[in-house]
């Protein structure tokens, strides 16, 4: 299992057997049933997570009760409310799972400790930062300039054999559409992006 977090965390940097002995201290394994919540709002974020198998779903609820969903998470993901890790304040968001999950997480005192003590993890967070950051980005904006049918087709692109694996009403909520609609744009022939 551990395996998965390294050949992730080695992504950007080349790991010692050294500093896979460090990661493996400071990292824990856990499970989560289908429908178990790894974060509820209001919670305070005590963990950075990594999926290693498995499906999350990061999501708001509004004032009349509507569930938004903001973010999927799959194998090799991070998942978490980062504003809430960081500052120490209730989250806004919500992460369930939508299958029996298994992840890997790490506490901001151990990821303190995992910069200390491996000084080239800090250019592996960055750069997972940045390219969530540059994604939120990108969503927005889709979300915003895109139609339905182009946000359906980003959507399929990024998240390849999801529809088999999470309910069509929140795929739904994420696109921003109703159910209806999307049975509607399933339907329609489209053509490949490039």
């Amino acid at each position: 299992m551990l395996d998965a977090l390294v050949n992730t965390l080695s992504k950007y940097v080349t790991l010692t057997p050294e500093e896979v002995t460090i990661v493996g201290s400071l990292f824990t394994f856990r499970t989560f049933r289908k429908h178990q919540y790894i974060l509820q709002e209001g919670e305070i974020t005590r963990h950075e997570t990594f999926i290693v198998k498995g499906v999350t779903r990061t999501f708001e609820v509004d004032e009349k009760g509507q569930e938004h969903v903001l973010q999927f998470g799959l194998e090799d993901w991070w998942v978490g409310d980062l504003y809430s890790f960081l500052t120490e304040t209730p989250a806004k968001s919500n992460i369930d799972c939508l299958e029996d999950t298994q992840v890997y997480q790490i506490t901001k005192p151990n990821l303190e400790t995992l910069y200390e003590k491996v000084p080239k993890m800090e250019r592996h967070f960055r750069i997972v930062i940045q390219n969530a950051y540059i994604a939120a980005i990108k969503r927005v904006a889709s979300s915003l300039a895109k139609s339905a049918t182009e946000r359906y087709l980003d959507f399929t692109s990024q998240y390849p054999q999801i529809e088999q694996r999470v309910p069509n009403h929140q795929i739904a909520s994420y696109l921003g559409i109703t159910p209806q609609s999307l049975s509607r744009l399933r339907s329609q022939p489209h053509k490949k992006q490039k």
